[in-house]
């Protein structure tokens, strides 16, 4: 095996992080039962927010970037993965403490690592990566927790992002009238292309005046932004209606109250995609290669090459970024 290219993301003296392609010995390989050529990755926010410095992700310097990668089994001291296997490796600490899916090769331990399966191809995987993950994840639980489409409505906030518009996408295949909640009004004809039945702006909606309990509109939601918009959506909820929290777009914080709880009997389930293990992760993989396999998925993703990388993280920063963005580095 020879050196090969990747994405390092190290901190100067000034503890300031950044991301440079660079070449790399087969020994800087991390430990791990798998050692995989890797085909594809994609940028995430978390990705660019390490990539970048502008969150405290990185646990530890140097680290190849990129919290998902799909290829190709070259080694294997497991007895589960053999040469030639097609397979997705995605969060637990990849790309902040452990080298990630910007490289050409990845050595990873094989507790991270998931068949690919049946109906996707390493380019679909990487496409959905952790946002797919994490949206089916969502929609998984809910379902779990009693959520049907003949409930009602589900809303979905911060609607233009990856795992937003994936969560559309699949929500709407299942049958559900889904409503995009966003602050992009130039998106309306992207989000009902998605499957969007209905669109609703951030602008229409007073946050700020937001009563303990509102008129009761959601069976379900999906919601990608945190603070406000979180306590608005709890407010909102109908009766037993269930909430997957997903992201803080918007903010970490929430100030609610127990009212839709213990009046509504509303459910607010936490979805930890980094860390969720065996059977679950295997589960919400083979949906995503069946039921839940977006309809758009080919619409809403982009492609760039591992040279183009560099260059890719500040739209992430700045909001300019919708859909998925696969990044193309050994096929």
């Amino acid at each position: 095996m020879d050196a090969f290219k990747a994405y390092l993301i190290t901190q100067d003296e000034n503890r300031k992080a950044g991301g440079a392609l660079t070449t790399l010995a087969p020994a800087a390989l991390d430990a791990g039962e798998v050692l995989i050529r890797v085909h594809y990755s994609s940028i995430n926010y978390k990705d660019a927010l390490a990539a970048t410095g502008t969150g405290k992700i990185i646990r530890r310097f140097p680290c190849v970037g990129g919290i998902d990668m799909s290829g190709e089994v070259v080694e294997s001291a497991d007895a589960r993965f053999t040469v030639g296997d097609k397979v997705i490796a995605t969060s637990f600490d990849l790309g902040v403490a452990h080298h990630g899916g910007y490289a050409e090769y990845a050595r990873v331990p094989a507790a991270w690592v998931v068949p690919l399966p049946a109906g996707l191809d390493l380019f679909e995987a990487m496409a959905l990566g952790t946002a797919g993950f994490t949206a089916a994840l969502g929609v998984v639980r809910m379902e779990d927790n009693g959520l049907k489409p003949a409930n009602g409505p589900v809303i979905v906030t911060g609607a233009t992002g990856g795992v937003g518009g994936l969560a559309i996408d699949m929500l709407a295949r299942l049958g559900y009238h889904v409503v995009a909640l966003t602050g992009k009004a130039a998106e309306r004809e992207y989000l009902t292309g998605l499957g969007a039945a209905e669109i609703l702006l951030r602008s229409d909606v007073d946050f700020d005046k937001t009563r303990p309990l509102e008129a009761a509109q959601w069976a379900g939601a999906v919601d990608n932004v945190g603070g406000q918009v979180l306590h608005w959506v709890l407010a909102t909820m109908k009766q037993a209606g269930t909430v997957a929290s997903i992201g803080n777009a918007a903010s970490f914080n929430i100030n609610t109250t127990v009212f839709p709880f213990i009046l509504r009997g509303v459910s607010l389930l936490g979805i930890d995609s980094g860390y969720m293990g065996f059977p679950t992760r295997q589960r919400v993989w083979d949906r995503l290669a069946g039921d839940l396999k977006p309809q758009h998925l080919a619409e809403v993703t982009r492609v760039i090459d591992l040279d183009e990388l560099p260059g890719a993280f500040g739209a992430f920063i700045e909001g300019r970024v919708k859909g998925r963005t696969v990044v193309r580095v050994g096929a």
